[in-house]
């Protein structure tokens, strides 16, 4: 045997070994697509005026600290629905003062025309700002996202953008859709904020203070009983609207266990925000520490003494929801709220009606195929068949291994390049057939027939290579699934007709004087 028909036997049989390695267990090592094993497909609009008003609240807050720290007096300080801030001073003439306290500081803020009374002072952000702030945020909110779905363990999610502020999520293979939507959607704000006050209900709150909030508080609902969202809020608080430490703060979360065996998540902070709580621990022994999520007041233990960098999440978790919430913690807060406009879940019966009606279509083409060569072309046709058979095993061992997503389309294309395959060995044969009739011999005719073949097969799957790839790069979801097969499927039709199919005729020839061929 020559050495270069040594080299493909060998590379042949390797990838063979390799492409049934990489298969099976199939149920283990395919990764199927939304459309085959069921899941849930999601329409995020992430709310980025919100991110916009949150970044004008901000400013608001500290141009507060700054006024009073510089002893300006005003009358009026609000924030307004068109992202700006209204001030009213008592005396005009500091209008300077706090102008300059803007250039320092809030450069993204510029000053606007009053509307109509031109004693009142309106700051609003810079077009270009609003701009920056909801591209960052949906930027954010996509990075987010993935961290959350990557650490709950979904194999190969679809998680893209879509239009200037919707993410697309397809999860595959989820059995508990609710679950899922509530680890995607969760905003996750965590917040350390000081009790002021506590009661039954929030109009016993405020009858304690005349009617009104105290300035620089704010009242909100403990977190309700029972599972996330149900049950009645037992109690209210008066807490300090400045949260000195936040879940930005923290290094780690994880679920632990709390004194009476519950579910609970613990935290560990970074290197400044164990600074930061350990001060506002060390000042404030003996009051209560609310431990805030998303405006819902899950604990407020009494802080008996300085605490740096631990801490415990407590409530009624379920297991679920304590892992859940660890890994929201760990992936970060979403920088505005997200709203789900599409929610859909395809079941998992679905799945498997497209995986037996395409299979079913594949070997009803594979068969005719099969049937079609041997009767036009013998021997020759088997052996076509065989090397068909190595390329469809060589391409779902490329998809298994390489960890691509088989979809509906991806079936498509594994038909489309059964097809492919077929007609690049027609190629050869009919080249071989025309160098027997002009009175080659049979090994002349194979050569002859193979390299004549060679340059056609390239060219139209060489062509077809480039579609597939810039499917590839421009195309979303179903459409880059059946890209990937697409290419995978061409890749392997080239090795098989021009390597394999060539070896398994330079094997029957080998050492015989073979007179005549089947084909």
């Amino acid at each position: 045997m020559k050495s270069d028909l040594k080299w493909r036997l060998g590379l042949t049989i390797l990838l063979l070994i390799a492409a049934g390695w990489a298969i099976y267990p199939p149920r283990e090592k395919l990764n199927l697509g939304l459309d085959l094993q069921g899941g849930i497909h999601l329409a995020l609009e992430v709310e980025t005026d919100k991110a916009v008003q949150n970044e004008v609240i901000r400013a608001k807050d500290f141009l507060e600290k700054e006024l009073n720290k510089n002893k300006i007096k005003y009358q009026l300080l609000s924030v307004n629905p068109d992202h700006s801030l209204t001030l009213q001073l008592v005396d005009p003439q500091s209008e300077s003062g706090v102008m300059k306290i803007v250039r320092d500081n809030l450069p993204n803020f510029e000053r606007k025309p009053p509307p109509s009374d031109n004693t009142r002072l309106v700051l609003g952000l810079e077009s270009k700002a609003i701009q920056n702030i909801k591209e960052n945020a949906l930027q954010q909110a996509l990075r987010t996202i993935r961290n959350r779905v990557d650490q709950f363990g979904v194999r190969e999610p679809i998680i893209q953008r879509e239009g200037e502020n919707r993410i697309i999520v397809e999860l595959a293979g989820i059995n508990d859709p609710e679950r899922a939507k509530e680890l995607v959607g969760k905003t996750a704000e965590l917040r350390f904020q000081l009790v002021r006050d506590v009661a039954a209900s929030q109009e016993e709150l405020l009858q304690r203070y005349g009617g009104k909030i105290p300035e620089g508080t704010e009242i909100l609902p403990q977190a309700s009983s029972g599972k996330t969202g149900e049950g009645k809020v037992s109690r209210y608080y008066l807490l300090e609207k400045e949260a000195k430490v936040t879940g930005a703060d923290l290094k780690d979360a994880r679920t632990s266990r709390d004194e009476y065996n519950m579910p609970a998540v613990s935290f560990e902070f970074g290197r400044e925000g164990s600074r930061k709580f350990g001060e506002l621990t060390e000042a404030n022994i003996d009051k209560q520490l609310a431990i805030v999520l998303d405006n819902k007041v899950q604990s407020a233990p009494v802080i008996r003494s300085k605490i740096t960098d631990k801490g415990q999440i407590t409530g009624n978790f379920t297991v679920e929801e304590a892992s859940d919430l660890a890994i929201v913690l760990r992936a970060g807060a979403l920088p505005a709220p997200v709203k789900i406009l599409e929610d859909r879940t395809v079941g998992p019966s679905l799945g498997q009606d497209s995986i037996r009606l395409g299979i079913q279509a594949s070997l009803m083409g594979a068969a005719l195929v099969v049937i079609f060569m041997i009767a036009y072309y013998k021997l020759s046709g088997l052996i076509a068949n065989i090397a068909l058979a190595i390329n469809i095993l060589l391409l779902v061992g490329a998809l298994a291994g390489f960890g691509a997503t088989l979809t509906l389309p991806g079936i498509a294309g594994i038909a489309l390049t059964i097809g492919m395959a077929v007609d690049a060995n027609i190629l050869i044969f009919e080249r071989i057939r025309e160098e027997l009739d002009l009175g080659k011999t049979v090994r002349s005719a194979v050569e002859n027939g193979f390299s004549r073949a060679f340059v056609t097969i390239i060219d139209a799957n060489l062509t077809t290579l480039l579609s597939g790839i810039i499917l590839f790069q421009f195309g979303t979801g179903p459409v880059k699934g059946f890209a990937v097969t697409l290419s995978i499927g061409i890749l392997t039709t080239l090795f098989t007709a021009i390597t394999v199919t060539k070896m398994m005729f330079d094997l029957m020839l080998a050492g015989r004087n073979v007179k005549t061929l089947s084909i």
